[in-house]
């Protein structure tokens, strides 16, 4: 993760955590994982990318955003700082039809 962050963004990371793992199931792709840090302290300079355009945004604009509707499940659980968590969601086509939480299934 760090290299990641310095090599493809230019920012090194002082103050980071690891916040949890999302494991996101599809009937049309494969199973993906991610892993999700985060930090308050970046250092160094923004770089450009040939990955995407990165744009810092505030926090509450983020969600007036298009996002997928898991998505919104995980950045809900990073702003209210949960504890470490293991999240699946799992989608229909472009539908998310099941998310699960540490175990537990989520009320939809």
């Amino acid at each position: 993760m760090l290299r990641e962050v310095r090599e493809e963004k230019g920012l090194t990371l002082c103050n980071w955590r690891f916040r949890g793992i999302v494991t996101f199931v599809s009937d049309e792709w494969g199973t993906e994982y991610m892993h999700l840090f985060t930090s308050d302290d970046p250092g160094g300079r923004l770089s450009a990318c040939d990955e995407g355009e990165l744009a810092w945004i505030d926090r509450d604009e983020l969600l007036t955003k298009p996002i997928w509707e898991g998505d919104r499940i995980f950045l809900d659980l990073l702003r209210r700082d949960a504890p470490f968590f293991s999240l699946k969601l799992r989608y229909r086509g472009d539908t998310l039809v099941e998310a699960v939480l540490d175990g537990k299934t989520l009320p939809r």
